[in-house]
């Protein structure tokens, strides 16, 4: 089964939601997935203390560097699907869960900081792929945006494509409810309502479904 890995050196990009929002997604559709927090927030291991974990859900916490490969096989062997959340660095940590991905998502919200700095992790993508001698399949997720697009998240998403990066869409919109993860846990079906819930579970779904169609394209 595919491993995803979540990564971008920017803090705040958006890693933790996103692994959250991808692996519930992912199971509420049938999967078995297991979500590792390499990230020293733990805040994979936050969402997980705050309730029972939804069905086929398994989160693994403080996995180092010496540790991750083997991790990653071990629960790639057993048939799930594996999502790891990164630091938020540039470490060897990051670079060996990069070269067992088989698709590498970068979180980024869409300012020309966060783009800034989120280009270094397309350029750790590059580095791991130079090293093992394989294409690594990855893209851009645009986070906490709004229903109307900035002029500058229009700018920034026409220059990526412009370089031939993939970007997602739908991008993850700023949703109350998304936010609401970390405070309640479970996912997006089991938590108090937060604003427009249809809207949230829509635009989660219709995520993981572009992420998915990145998986079939890469085994292909």
């Amino acid at each position: 089964m595919p491993v995803i890995t979540i990564a971008s050196p920017k803090g705040g990009s958006g890693k933790s939601t996103t692994s959250v929002i991808l692996g519930t997604e992912m199971a509420h559709a049938g999967a078995e997935v297991t979500l590792l927090d390499c990230d020293p927030n733990r805040s994979i291991t936050l969402w997980a203390s705050r309730s029972a974990l939804p069905p086929r859900m398994a989160v693994l916490s403080h996995v180092s560097e010496s540790e991750i490969v083997r991790t990653i096989k071990q629960q790639d062997a057993d048939g799930r699907i594996v999502i790891v959340d990164l630091e938020g660095v540039a470490s060897r940590l990051v670079s060996r869960a990069i070269s067992q991905a088989d698709l590498v998502l970068t979180p980024m919200r869409a300012t020309t900081l966060d783009a800034t700095i989120g280009v270094r992790a397309l350029a750790l993508i590059a580095e791991e792929e130079e090293a093992l001698g394989r294409s690594i399949r990855h893209a851009v997720v645009f986070t906490m945006t709004r229903a109307i697009k900035s002029k500058q998240h229009t700018a920034i998403e026409a220059s990526l494509k412009g370089q031939g990066v993939d970007v997602i869409v739908p991008p993850l919109m700023e949703r109350a409810a998304f936010s609401a993860l970390f405070e309640f846990g479970g996912d997006l079906r089991s938590i108090p309502a937060q604003g427009r819930m249809d809207g949230a579970t829509e635009n989660a779904a219709a995520f993981a479904q572009e992420v998915y169609k990145r998986l079939v394209e890469a085994s292909q």
